[in-house]
Order: structure tokens, then C-alpha cells, then sequence
């Protein structure tokens, strides 16, 4: 028999992230690969195509800290006879655990932790259990944001939880069903993406895998070539897995961060397991619209090491393997006018003769492959991708996501769905409800939540007339890639009435003609020298443009809670080196610098130390380095 039923999940926590004031203007970097050089022409086209200029209309997610406390968190449970599934709809349905019952593994790497950190497009996300990642190459924009939740009847009657969302960036709508039949050995997913615009929009896709790594922990997947890529340099086809450094499906054999991009045969049934020292643990499998496999390491190099406890606590390594709409995360795929792509995915324990698993990559894939197919056959797979068609209406609301669904509804722009209730309008939508039903943005400060949509851009372009309401079509026109018409309507708003929200668009909007971006920092930050984020932007424009004595006299006039902020000590210290004031920033590193939003990657903390500590080994504390020397 199985259960769907609502539960708490207690948790040592920090606080949930939540929205920022300051939309994210940048967008994807360039991938660090040549499109000529891919091996595959469709995979040239997917480097070049569908990177966002802004990651509008979402804002950034950077006001947690790493003070904990033990939360109870609402979750959703689904459970038979042998497995058990949790999920947390508040953090973007991700799938918390999931235990086989009858040995009581869990097969996930469970965080002991609720501790987010810088690794998503937005900043914050978890690590651990299995993500759902839509939108742009990086971990999703709803990573730490709430999807709806209802449950739907299976034709068999087995209970269904269906989450689901409209992922505003792409202006796509992702449902994520789940459901464990009667005596299922797997967990089944059915993930569907839906474009209701009449034109094609770009999408990724990656179903990420926290898994527990170990010594003898092997990655398997049918593939004998890889694209590889470890932060130091392109990415690039090898042989999989034997390298002139070893064996590479043994993650914690190596010491450097790497990914491994799975490059599987056409041919070849989609899967990716990680097998312990007795061929047990956890294989995802699908059916064929995932082409993707990937591994992702840490390492177990210092900078390795710091990153799993800075987002897990000790003892709590993992590694993660993945699955994708593409062959690598660099790509995104064009998803047509009107219409949904969808496919199916199965999670469970896999249990292989060891001998095998731990022998040739050969065996050990034969092996892997085989089994696969006995816990659940192909044709299943199918079949249940065509059962998730015939889902019976909502009978339960589990749980509520943003209003943004119930607007793009009211606004005719996506369908009202019975099995795809988006609820009703909340606060952060009225501005817009009130420019659709009434012709006019109303006004307020701090402005109104950022939007997309080529029908929101008319209404403001037919009734704009305040600094609000330029200032929200300068940003619709930035998100088009239209910089000079954004530059045109964000200085109206700022000559309408000067402020700091159009200036900061300015300044990311800057060329080498225009008054330096730094300068239209300063100007916003003396509006609002309260607002910590700007005051951040302002400092890193500074340092960057080479004014460190400026950037210090604006921390000098900070109120003392800013000077101490993590972030802004990290600035100080900067600056403080760029003068050459050594002392300074020994000092400020002796007291303690903790960035609770240290970027994945970034080398702020063992740059520092290295500057003043020459030849000194970097402390556990600062040393987040990717890469090893």
C-alpha cells in the first residue's frame, strides 16, 4: 500500500533565504569551451545559443547567515512497502531522502544540515538530496523558493504529488510528479516542461543526485568517453575512465574538483549509479529525452574538503551524479511555441555482484546495465511515462507556491489548468494585477517586484509616465537585450525622480563614454546609504575601478553593523591590500573574515592570506580553493 501524507522535518537550519531588493542584471558567462571544437554540430549550436544576458526578472537570494537553529520544516511524504520518500516543497520540491526500507539506507547524501550557501543563479542553495534544476546553466532560481503542491490519483489508484511552478526567467511551467506504486523497488518521476508562448524559448534541464562518497565508492554509467572539465581549464573530451591519473570513476581517489560530462551512445539505456564496496547504492534511470550523464567531485584536496563541511558540517562528504536534457551543462535547448517536453525517471537501490562492479569498466558497465533492467525494466519506464497523462484531478492542496502563475493566468498568457491550480494573486503581483486591470503601474518605493513577459512591456510602453514605471520598462528592455532603449527610459526615470534603483541599472548599463559606473553608485548609495546590498555593489565597483582609498572612506561612514557585515570586511581587506597596508589586513584576518556568501570559486579568502602570508599554508578557514596547485 502507499501513503502520500504532509509531515514536519526537523532540522538544525539557518533561516530561510528570501528576496532581495536588487535585481540581478548580469547573466551566463560564456562557457569555457570553443563551439568549434565540439565533437557533435548540434552540441556547437547549444554552447552558442540561450545564454541570458540578466537573470531578470528574479532578484538575489543573499540574506541568510550560517547561524543555526533547530526548525521543523513542512514536507511531503510518499511511502510503500520499500521505499520512503521525503520532499521539501518550501526549497523547490527538492527530495530530501529517500530510504530503502527493508535495509534502512538512506540512498541520498541527507544534509545533517539546512545551511544555504553561493552556488545558485540567485546565490543561495542546499546541497544534498536530488534537485530539479530549470532554467539557465546553474543551479535553478527556485532552488530556495516554494513550489505548489497537490496530489493526484495514479489510473491504479496509488496517491500522486504533483509540484509545480512557473519558472518566470524562461516563462516556462515545470510539474514534477511523483508517485511509488504498490511494491515499487523505485521511486518514479515524471517532469514535464511546458511553453505556452507562441515562440521558442530556451531551456536546461539537470536532475542533480547528492550522494554519500566513500574510498570505494564507484561511478558507473554507459559510457566509455567523457567531457571533463576542472576549473582550470576548457572543457574537454577524454578517454572515461582511465587517465593518466588513475581511474577516475573513484572520486575520492582525487584531490581537485572536476566534472564529468557522461558522453553515452545514442544506443545506450540512460542511467548513472554509484556502487559501494559491495555493488550497492543509489541508480537514476530514465527514459530517452535525458540524454545527459554527469559526475560531480569535490575532491578531497583542502579546498575540496572546506567546501563539503562549509555546506554539510563534518563528515558528511558527497559527490553528485546527474542527468540532463543535453550532453553537458553549458547547453540549452530550444523548446518550441505551445508546446511540453516530458519524460520519466526512476530512482532506487541497485544491487550488483561487487567482483564485477570492482572490476574492468567493461564488467563493471555490463553488469550495472543488466541490473538496471531487472529493477525496472524499459518498457515499464515507458509505460509509466504514458500513465502520467492519466492522472485523476486534485483532490488535496499540500502546499502553495508565488502568486506569479495566477497573475501570467489573469493576464491570458498562461492557461488556467485543473490539474495545475496557480491559486490566486499575492502582494508581490497586485502592482501588475493593477497595470492590467487599470492601466497604470501604481507607484511605490522600494519599486515593485521585476517582470517578463512582451505583454507586460506593451502595457508599460503604452502607459509610462513616472520614474516607477520606466524604471520597470528599462529593465523589461535590458532583459530583450535592448540596452540602448533601457538606458533611454532609465534616465528618464531618474531625471523624473532621482533614485537608486535606476542608477544601479545605469551603472551596470555603463560604457567607457559615460560617467564611470562606480560614480552612479556612489550617486545611489548617498540615496540609500542604508541599503547594504548597493553598498556592497558600490564597494566592488570601487575596488575594482582602482579607488581603494574612496572605497574605505565609504566603510569608514557605514553604521558599525555594515563595517562588520562578512561581505563589506572582505571588501575592507581588499582595499586595504590594494593600498599596500598590510598590517591592516593581517589584522582583519587574525579577527576572523567569514563570507556567509562566498561564491563557489572564488579565491577572495587564500588570495588574501597568500598576499600578506607568503609561502604560509592557507588555514581550513579561508582555503576554498577548486583547484589544487
Amino acid at each position: 500500500m502507499t501513503t502520500l501524507r504532509t509531515d514536519w522535518l526537523s532540522i538544525e537550519g539557518a533561516e530561510d533565504p528570501t528576496d532581495g531588493p536588487l535585481p540581478l542584471l548580469h547573466g551566463v558567462p560564456r562557457p569555457g569551451f570553443e563551439p568549434g571544437a565540439a565533437p557533435y554540430p548540434d552540441m556547437a549550436a547549444n554552447l552558442e545559443y540561450g545564454r541570458p544576458s540578466t537573470l531578470l526578472p528574479y532578484t538575489a537570494q543573499d540574506s541568510y547567515t550560517r547561524s543555526r537553529d533547530m526548525r521543523d520544516l513542512p514536507s511531503l511524504v510518499l511511502e510503500n512497502e520499500r521505499l520512503t520518500a521525503t520532499f521539501l516543497p518550501g526549497y523547490g520540491g527538492r527530495l530530501w531522502s529517500l530510504v530503502h526500507r527493508p535495509s534502512g539506507r538512506e540512498l541520498l547524501h541527507r544534509n545533517p544540515i539546512l545551511q544555504p550557501a553561493n552556488l545558485a543563479l540567485r546565490d543561495a542553495w542546499l546541497a544534498g538530496g536530488v534537485e530539479w534544476n530549470l532554467g539557465a546553466t546553474g543551479h535553478w532560481p527556485l532552488t530556495c523558493s516554494p513550489l505548489h503542491a497537490v496530489s493526484l490519483t495514479a489510473p491504479d489508484g496509488t496517491p500522486v504529488l504533483r509540484m509545480y511552478e512557473l519558472e518566470r526567467m524562461r516563462r516556462v511551467v515545470v510539474t514534477i510528479d511523483a508517485w511509488l506504486p504498490a511494491g515499487s523497488a523505485v521511486l518514479l518521476v515524471h517532469v514535464s516542461l511546458h511553453n505556452p508562448a507562441p515562440t521558442p524559448t530556451p531551456v536546461y534541464w539537470w536532475t542533480n543526485i547528492a550522494v554519500p562518497q566513500g574510498p570505494d565508492v564507484r561511478v558507473v554509467a554507459p559510457a566509455e568517453r567523457a567531457f571533463h572539465f576542472d576549473y582550470a581549464e576548457q572543457l574537454r573530451l577524454i578517454d572515461f575512465p582511465h587517465t593518466a591519473g588513475g581511474d577516475q570513476s573513484y572520486p575520492a581517489r582525487f584531490p581537485q574538483a572536476a566534472d564529468f560530462f557522461m558522453d553515452v551512445p545514442s544506443d545506450e539505456r540512460r542511467w548513472i549509479a554509484a556502487l559501494d564496496g559491495d555493488g550497492r547504492g543509489l541508480v537514476q534511470t530514465s527514459t530517452d529525452r535525458l540524454v545527459g550523464r554527469k559526475l560531480f567531485q569535490w575532491g578531497t584536496g583542502a579546498g575540496g574538503e572546506r567546501w563539503q563541511e562549509w555546506l554539510s558540517g563534518p563528515d558528511a562528504d558527497y559527490i553528485e551524479i546527474q542527468a540532463g536534457l543535453a550532453r553537458t551543462q553549458l547547453e540549452h535547448l530550444a523548446l518550441p511555441g505551445g508546446e511540453t517536453w516530458e519524460w520519466a525517471e526512476a530512482f532506487g537501490l541497485l544491487e550488483v555482484d561487487p567482483e564485477q562492479v570492482h572490476g574492468s569498466w567493461d564488467s563493471a558497465r555490463a553488469a550495472a546495465n543488466e541490473a538496471v533492467e531487472i529493477l525496472v525494466p524499459r518498457a515499464e519506464l515507458e509505460e509509466a511515462l504514458g500513465e502520467a497523462g492519466r492522472f485523476a484531478p486534485p483532490a488535496d492542496l499540500l502546499a502553495h507556491g508565488s502568486g506569479w502563475g495566477a497573475l501570467e493566468v489573469a493576464a491570458g498568457a498562461v492557461p488556467a489548468d485543473p490539474l495545475r491550480p496557480f491559486g490566486a494573486c499575492g502582494e508581490d503581483q497586485q502592482p501588475w494585477l493593477d497595470l492590467l486591470q487599470r492601466g497604470r503601474l501604481p507607484i511605490s518605493d522600494p519599486p515593485a517586484a521585476p517582470i517578463l513577459g512582451a505583454h507586460w512591456r506593451e502595457l508599460l510602453e503604452a502607459s509610462a509616465d513616472d520614474w516607477h514605471a520606466w524604471y520597470h520598462l528599462g529593465l523589461l528592455l535590458l532583459a530583450d537585450d535592448d540596452r540602448r532603449g533601457a538606458r533611454e527610459v532609465l534616465e528618464q526615470s531618474v531625471a523624473d525622480h532621482p533614485n537608486p534603483w535606476a542608477l544601479l541599472a545605469l551603472a551596470h548599463l555603463a560604457e567607457p563614454a559615460d560617467p564611470p559606473a562606480a560614480d552612479l553608485l556612489l550617486d545611489a548609495h548617498r540615496l540609500r546609504p542604508d541599503l547594504r546590498e548597493l553598498t556592497i555593489e558600490l564597494l566592488q565597483a570601487l575596488i575594482a575601478s582602482g579607488r581603494p582609498a574612496k572605497a574605505l572612506e565609504v566603510v569608514a561612514a557605514l553604521a558599525d553593523a555594515d563595517r562588520e557585515h562578512g561581505r563589506i570586511r572582505l571588501c575592507t581587506a581588499q582595499a586595504a591590500l590594494a593600498l599596500s597596508d598590510l598590517d591592516r589586513v593581517r589584522r582583519l584576518l587574525d579577527e576572523g573574515i567569514v563570507v556567509d556568501n562566498l561564491r563557489e570559486g572564488e579565491a577572495a579568502l587564500d588570495t588574501l592570506w597568500l598576499a600578506v602570508h607568503p609561502g604560509e599554508p592557507v588555514p581550513t578557514a579561508y582555503d576554498f580553493r577548486m583547484t589544487s596547485d
